[in-house]
């Protein structure tokens, strides 16, 4: 098991770091509770020239601002002012690339995420949508600009980070498409930057 580091994220090719993103695990810790998740799909969203990124054409806005941070970075916003929505910033600092986490399968701290879903059970929908991601997790918007390659010191400590934990993922089990909602983007919706993991 280890952190991602700078290196992963810094890297040119959002579309190959999101679906390298696949079978790696996300961690989060807030209030001394320790929750993550396998990540099992991923969309890539590649900054100034993707017509479905909220950076496109170099777009500087309060919100946006964190996606020109360097990569290894939390962009968090949030979504029909009801969900946070949890990306991670790629490439280097000024260039706005990052990926969205649409789905986890739940692997630690199960028994918190039912609390927060409000659900007694696992369903077959359980932390598929990146509204769900967020709030099993436990992120929230404000939580957007953390550093991605630091992990809590102790418990006392509030963190996001994603760890590699050497599982491999078939090739042939990847399923490449288009990316949900982004039909204003044009000719860029049809673009095949969303990858998840057949089940």
């Amino acid at each position: 098991m280890s952190i991602l580091t700078i290196s992963f994220y810094l890297r040119e090719d959002v579309v190959t770091i999101a679906r390298e993103l696949l079978g790696k695990t996300l961690y989060t810790q807030f209030d001394g509770i320790l929750t993550g998740g396998i990540i099992s799909e991923t969309e890539a969203y590649a900054g100034a020239t993707d017509r479905a990124s909220h950076a496109y054409g170099h777009k500087r806005t309060d919100r946006t601002e964190v996606m020109y941070n360097r990569g290894g970075t939390a962009y968090i916003y949030l979504c029909y002012g009801v969900h946070s929505l949890f990306n991670v910033v790629t490439n280097a600092k000024d260039i706005p690339h990052a990926v969205l986490i649409r789905a986890i399968q739940p692997v630690t701290g199960i028994e918190t995420m039912l609390l927060r879903s409000g659900k007694a059970t696992i369903d077959k929908s359980f932390g598929t949508g990146p509204g769900k991601v967020s709030k099993l997790l436990g992120i929230h918007y404000s939580d957007t600009g953390m550093d991605l390659t630091v992990k809590p010191a102790s418990l006392a400590g509030k963190g996001i980070w994603i760890e590699d934990e050497g599982r491999t993922i078939n090739p042939d089990s990847i399923i490449t498409g288009p990316r949900f909602g982004v039909e204003y983007a044009g000719k860029d919706a049809m673009l095949p930057y969303r990858f998840r993991t057949s089940k």
